[in-house]
């Protein structure tokens, strides 16, 4: 079998991992997850909110779209991979919902003021891919400019941490970065009724737990330049940039 062989191979393999231990889960539990998930993370807002009215930027994995109405001032494209999330974001009007996989996003090069991607990178299941998706993000965003003197556009990434040891989860350095975290669905139905059979089921999507700076070296194997990171609640945050030196 020859190298290329090999790698479109374990792309496969990679991909239908991905399909089963992701995509499909947060089909299945996109309607639950969604009721979860409601309040904008405080450095998420802070970013949203410091972007020059008219701006416009990407929520890449937006999930069900809480952060939309964070700046109403800037137009926001949105994609999730789950149609069944997409369909949620798309209630927040104006802004626009596409179902899109991180990997091949459907968006014009070198264009973009900012974008965000939150929880979204830690569910790519090697570090190549991982890269790539950073990547793809950084892509999007206009280049900076020496000649003439340009800022160019931003991004946002956020991505679960290793280093959880005062979380209830318990993670903390030397432990295993690849798991599977559970989703539990509970049932709507009244007590009673759910008694009758089982009245919720368990759901575990994969995750790649981040360790210090790694998030800061994928951005750099991405080709990006890193402005600012964090630690914010169990997760590990970077602003990057596209540099001049950027290339497609």
């Amino acid at each position: 079998m020859s190298a290329d062989q090999t790698n479109t191979k374990e792309e496969k393999d990679d991909k239908a991992y991905e399909q089963r231990h992701v995509h499909d889960v947060y089909q299945q539990i996109a309607s639950h997850f969604s009721s979860t998930r409601y309040k904008p993370w405080p450095i998420v807002e802070r970013f949203l909110q410091s972007q020059l009215p008219g701006s416009i930027g990407l929520d890449v994995g937006c999930g069900n779209g809480k952060y939309l109405t964070v700046n109403r001032d800037v137009f926001i494209i949105a994609s999730d991979r789950s149609d069944a999330l997409a369909r949620i974001a798309a209630q927040h009007h104006p802004h626009s919902t596409v179902v899109a996989d991180i990997l091949s996003l459907p968006h014009p090069d070198a264009v973009f003021d900012f974008a965000i991607s939150v929880a979204v990178v830690h569910h790519l299941s090697t570090a190549e891919r991982r890269v790539q998706a950073v990547r793809a993000i950084l892509q999007c965003l206009a280049p900076e400019s020496s000649n003439p003197p340009k800022e160019g556009g931003t991004a946002l990434i956020y991505v679960w941490a290793l280093e959880q040891k005062a979380s209830r989860r318990g993670w903390d350095k030397g432990d295993q970065q690849d798991v599977m975290v559970p989703w539990v669905l509970r049932s709507n139905r009244p007590a009673a009724a759910a008694a009758a059979d089982t009245p919720e089921q368990v759901f575990h999507r994969y995750y790649h737990l981040y360790q210090e700076g790694e998030l800061e070296r994928d951005i750099c194997a991405a080709g990006g330049r890193v402005v600012e990171s964090g630690y914010e609640k169990d997760n590990w945050w970077a602003i990057a940039t596209r540099p001049e030196s950027f290339s497609e």
